[in-house]
């Protein structure tokens, strides 16, 4: 489930979701327990279909604290995103249909220390600038054991199918129903396949 604010402003034209420019002006930082009441209240507001609460964002933030990062600016939260990072099964079982993407079970996820096969968006949702720290979010997504999966999302509403298209998301198909993927721009190399570079090496030389 995906969404964005409602003020998109620089993600009018299409960019490439890890070209992204990163910002000052945003703060892009994982959430902390107590952020987690005002992430839910917000996500059940401003993303269309979404009913979660704390108990369900405590559940995933107790699992893998990375995997919920918020949007800050001077102090004020502006918004948040939650993904879900999937091991080799929860990627086949994503494509297949066959995961309870609201409540996913934890043996199709990656633990934190080892490397995600796909990130599922989960819910994105923000108010103001949010939006603007979306290249923040691309440099978090650079960690070594997130840096070789694609991102997958289900826009939820016409305003996310846009932002979805803003960052460069492409419908696939699958059995799951309207789902999207971004592809990674080392993925879509085959030189690194030939050359045995590791992902991780393009995605540092972009810093």
């Amino acid at each position: 489930m995906s969404d964005p604010v409602k003020e998109r402003g620089p993600l009018v034209a299409k960019h490439d979701f890890d070209m992204l420019p990163r910002i000052r002006e945003v703060e892009v930082r994982p959430a902390r327990r107590c952020d987690l009441v005002s992430i839910a209240d917000m996500g059940n507001r401003m993303v269309p279909g979404v009913h979660i609460g704390e108990a369900d964002l405590e559940r995933y933030f107790a699992f893998d604290p990375d995997s919920i990062l918020t949007f800050g600016r001077q102090g004020k939260l502006l918004g948040a995103v939650a993904f879900i990072y999937l091991n080799s099964h929860g990627l086949e079982a994503l494509l297949r249909a066959e995961m309870a993407l609201t409540k996913p079970d934890f043996s199709l996820l990656s633990g934190p220390n080892e490397d995600a096969c796909a990130i599922y968006v989960w819910a994105i949702a923000g108010q103001g600038r949010a939006m603007a720290g979306l290249g923040n979010v691309s440099e978090h997504l650079c960690k070594t054991r997130l840096a070789g999966a694609d991102l997958y999302a289900q826009p939820s509403s016409e305003d996310g199918r846009d932002l979805m298209i803003a960052i460069g998301f492409e419908p696939i198909a699958s059995s799951q129903r309207e789902l999207w993927r971004y592809q990674r721009p080392w993925n879509r190399t085959s030189s690194n396949m030939r050359t045995g570079t590791p992902a991780r090496s393009f995605a540092n030389a972009r810093h």
